[in-house]
C-alpha cells in the first residue's frame, strides 16, 4: 500500500524566558536567541502542510515550570500536531526545586502532545493510518542518584509489547539519547558517551528484531545521520547553536513496498537582535571551544601531553563547529600524524576515502537496510 507524508524534527530548542538565563561566560548554548529561533523556524514550517512536528526533546534550558509552560502554551497554537519526549535539561532533578520541575511532572505540561498517560514518562501515538511513532524517556537517575542515558526495564518490556502488536504499520521511534555513534567510538569516549544510551546495543538489536529503521535523536547538537544493524539514527542540532538547524522530512512508499525517506535540512540565519547570527553563533562557540579541545586531545584515545594539546587546541578553534554543521570535512595537515588521522575520522569520509555528504540533505533508501549498503543507499541532493 502507498504510503505519503511530511514532518520537521526540530530539537534541543533550549526555550529560556529572559528572566531565567544563567550568564556563564564558558556556555556553549547561545540562549538569548531560544524563543526567536523557535518563532522563526515554526514560522516557515506553518507554510509547509506538515502532518506532525516531532521535538526530540531539550525543549527547555533547565526544566523552569514557567519555560515548560511557555513551550505548552505555543505548541497549543500550532497548527499540526506536536509530539515531544524528554531531555536531560527538562528533567534534571528527580524531585523539583526551586528551579526545575520534578522528573515525574513532564507528562503534566504535555498531555497534548503525546502523554495521554500522565503517569508514564513514554508513550506510543498512532500519526496517520498505518503509522506509529513511539516516545521513550531515555533518562534515567541511578542508584547514585545522577542523570544518565537510558531505559529502565519496566519500559523495555513495555516496548516489546508496544512493537510486537505494530507488526503491520511504519513505526517511528523517538529518544533523546543517541541510539547509533555519532562520533567516533562515542560509546567509550570519556567526552562522546553521555551523549549514548547506556543500554543502545539492547535498544538497537530489539529494534532490529520488529524492523524499526527509523529513531529520531537529539542532545549532542549536531547534524548527523548514522546507521548500525539497519536502524537510522537521525540525530538534529540544536537551535540554540550553531548551525542553529531544523529538519523537514517526506516519507514515501510506492506500490511496489519501496521505501524512501528524503532528509532536507534547514537552519535559522537571523534572529532580529542577532541579524548575523550565523557568523557570531560560530565564532560564539569557537570563542569557547578550548577547555573541551585541551580534553580531547589529553584524553583516550590521543592521550597528548597538556603542553602539546594546548598548543594544538587553537587550530581546532572551528573543530565543533564544523562537526555540528554536519557533513564535515577536516584536515590539519601541520599536526603530528596521529593527530591528523584522529580529526579525520571526525568527517563525512566514506571507507573507501571519498566524501559522502549525507547528513543535512539525503535520501534513505530504506528497502536496502544492510549497513554494508549504509553509503551506497542514498541519493545525495547537495544543496
Amino acid at each position: 500500500m502507498s504510503l505519503n507524508f511530511r514532518f520537521a524534527v526540530v530539537s534541543d530548542l533550549h526555550i529560556a524566558l529572559p528572566h531565567t538565563i544563567w550568564d556563564h561566560p564558558s556556555r556553549f548554548h547561545l540562549v538569548e536567541v531560544s524563543i526567536p529561533a523557535f518563532e522563526s523556524a515554526i514560522e516557515h514550517l506553518a507554510q509547509l502542510d506538515l502532518d506532525f512536528l516531532l521535538l526530540p526533546g531539550d525543549l527547555t534550558q533547565h526544566g523552569e515550570p514557567e519555560n515548560h509552560i511557555w513551550v505548552q502554551k505555543r505548541l497549543a497554537k500550532l497548527p499540526f500536531p506536536v509530539y515531544v519526549v524528554p531531555g536531560n535539561h527538562d528533567v534534571p532533578v528527580l524531585m523539583a526545586d526551586k528551579q526545575s520541575i520534578a522528573f515525574a511532572d513532564f507528562p503534566n505540561y504535555y498531555r497534548q502532545f503525546g502523554y495521554d498517560d500522565p503517569k508514564q514518562l513514554y508513550y506510543t501515538q498512532q500519526l496517520l493510518p498505518g503509522v506509529r511513532l513511539i516516545g521513550l524517556n531515555s533518562n534515567f537517575f541511578n542508584e547514585q542518584g545522577q542523570q544518565v542515558g537510558r531505559l529502565d526495564s519496566r519500559q523495555l518490556r513495555w516496548l516489546e509489547e508496544v512493537l510486537a502488536a505494530a507488526s503491520d504499520e511504519l513505526v517511528l521511534v523517538m529518544v533523546h539519547h543517541n541510539v547509533v555513534e555519532h562520533i567516533p567510538q562515542q560509546s567509550r569516549h570519556p567526552i562522546g558517551n553521555r551523549y549514548m544510551l547506556e543500554n543502545a546495543p539492547q535498544l538497537l538489536q530489539m529494534l532490529q528484531r520488529y524492523g524499526v529503521k527509523l529513531v529520531f535523536t537529539g542532545h549532542l547538537h549536531v547534524q548527523d545521520v548514522a546507521c548500525s544493524q539497519g536502524v537510522y539514527d537521525i540525530t538534529t542540532g540544536s537551535l540554540v547553536s550553531y548551525p542553529h538547524p531544523y529538519r523537514v522530512l517526506e516519507f514515501q512508499r510506492d506500490n511496489y513496498g519501496r521505501e524512501w525517506l528524503q532528509i532536507l535540512s534547514h537552519r535559522v540565519e537571523s534572529v532580529p537582535d542577532f541579524p548575523n547570527l550565523q557568523e557570531l553563533s560560530r565564532q560564539w562557540m569557537g570563542d569557547r571551544s578550548f577547555p573541551f579541545l585541551v580534553k580531547l586531545l589529553t584524553q583516550h584515545p590521543l592521550n597528548l601531553p597538556l603542553a602539546q594539546a594546548e598548543e594544538l587546541a587553537p587550530s581546532l578553534r572551528d573543530f565543533w563547529a564544523t562537526i555540528a554543521d554536519g557533513d564535515a570535512l577536516l584536515d590539519y595537515p601541520h599536526f603530528p600524524q596521529k593527530v591528523r588521522r584522529y580529526i579525520q575520522t571526525y568527517g563525512a569520509i566514506a571507507t573507501g576515502g571519498t566524501p559522502t555528504l549525507i547528513d543535512n540533505n539525503s535520501t534513505l533508501l530504506l528497502t536496502m537496510s544492510q549497513e554494508s549498503e549504509f553509503r551506497s543507499q542514498k541519493v545525495i541532493h547537495n544543496s
